[in-house]
């Protein structure tokens, strides 16, 4: 039986603007209002808004659709037409749940984009995705912002001119042409301020793990925390009415020396604190999580979460430079960091987190992350000589969740763990 557990007023909110997210999508077209297709990664969420036009986001339909079950379905009914098993099953899910009808995770149908709004930030599934998409909704403009890669692991001044440049000569002119409404800057500006104050409400927020014991879970509680400022709030007044509230609220946790709520309570006692690589299971998001509170492991750092900006290296907008400060928050994301650059990211939360072991979950269709996770593990492991382990499954895709496989692993993880812990009192 699922004991019930009472939901703080940041959850309560949070479910509120998700709901009338939802609301607002479902009803664009009565609305008037205009329907952009993009990504999470680098997305251009302020850009949208300045326009008032609405994002939706392929791969939270899929993550959600995923929690909800029905991931497997949808996958199934787009292999039968074609879609090899190897494809990230975020894009076989959301093109299953189109020849479905598009009914979303909710149970309302998603309308049809307006405008299909590429931002590829290091992944390049991306781009064969909307490939796809441009012909599943012919005639449908499609804008393309490339993001460059930091292969020397930096960002230069041509980069950032490269990019504005494709704001000025093709996003934002195709964006006037289906909006109809003209570039604003005064108004993005204004948006761009909101989306500063959220970037640093949250980067405080996954500070607090640095805590002993961590107020939070920074991975699986963590991915909730990440859905307003990467799924269509950053830059609104409620994303920081949302940061502001939660932020109390784990303040108060750590003055009262608490742990992490899971969905069966507060975890009590703080055994091992890991840093994790790659993105959750979606479909048994809930059993996942289970294996680690109840071994009393704590998530104090991911990269996962980082996906949609890495605010802890510094990173914030800048208004008073709007489109250069959007060409460098696109390079800012993590799938977009030369593998070095992730390496050098993981040491310094293994270290400043006090992390007692660094753990991948590998996802077996999603090469944007996966590819190069066995040498940063070995790299952690003889650097900084912290216990590693490796378990896999997949995204969306439930035919990859082996629950008793995944199991004996983490139970001899942590086993390795425990003995390390010995040796060293």
């Amino acid at each position: 039986m699922t004991k019930e557990v009472k939901k703080d007023k940041s959850m309560v909110l949070q479910k509120e603007m998700i709901a009338k997210q939802f609301h607002e999508l479902t009803t664009a077209k009565e609305q008037g209002k205009k329907v952009v297709y993009t990504f999470v990664p680098g997305n251009l969420s302020e850009l949208i808004h300045a326009f008032d036009m609405i994002p939706v986001y392929p791969e939270i339909n899929a993550l959600q659709s995923g929690m909800r079950k029905k991931s497997g379905g949808f996958i199934k009914d787009a292999e039968k037409i074609g879609y090899s098993e190897d494809i990230c099953t975020y894009v076989k899910c959301d093109v299953g749940m189109l020849i479905n009808g598009n009914i979303g995770p909710f149970g309302e149908k998603i309308p049809s984009p307006d405008l299909l709004l590429l931002s590829y930030t290091g992944c390049f599934t991306f781009m064969k995705w909307f490939e796809n998409l441009e012909r599943l909704y012919p005639g449908v403009p499609v804008a393309m912002i490339h993001t460059p890669y930091q292969e020397e692991g930096q960002i230069t001044a041509e980069m950032v001119e490269y990019m504005v440049k494709q704001l000025k000569d093709d996003v934002i002119p195709k964006m006037e042409q289906v909006s109809g409404k003209k570039y604003d800057e005064e108004k993005l500006k204004t948006i761009l301020s909101y989306a500063r104050e959220t970037q640093e409400l949250i980067n405080q927020i996954f500070e607090t793990p640095k805590n002993i014991p961590s107020p939070i879970d920074a991975y699986f509680a963590g991915v909730y925390y990440i859905g307003p400022i990467n799924t269509g709030f950053r830059g609104t007044p409620e994303a920081v009415e949302y940061y502001k509230l939660l932020l109390e609220e784990i303040k108060e946790r750590i003055q009262l020396g608490l742990g992490p709520v899971t969905p069966e309570g507060e975890m009590t006692e703080e055994k091992f604190r890991l840093v994790v690589e790659g993105p959750p299971n979606w479909t048994s998001f809930r059993e996942f999580w289970k294996l680690f509170y109840e071994m009393g492991a704590v998530i104090v750092a991911s990269s996962y979460t980082k996906v949609g900006g890495l605010y802890d290296l510094g990173f914030r907008h800048r208004p008073e430079q709007p489109l250069e400060s959007l060409a460098e928050y696109c390079m800012n994301c993590y799938t977009n960091f030369n593998l070095p650059q992730r390496i050098t990211i993981l040491k310094k939360y293994i270290q400043e987190y006090k992390a007692d072991g660094f753990l991948v979950h590998s996802i077996k269709s999603c090469n944007s992350f996966s590819a190069g996770q066995l040498a940063m593990m070995r790299k952690l492991e003889n650097d900084l000589g912290v216990p590693v382990g490796f378990i896999e499954s997949d995204l969306v895709d439930p035919r990859y969740f082996s629950y008793s496989n995944i199991k004996n692993r983490l139970e001899s993880f942590f086993q390795m763990l425990t003995q390390r812990k010995l040796v060293s009192q």
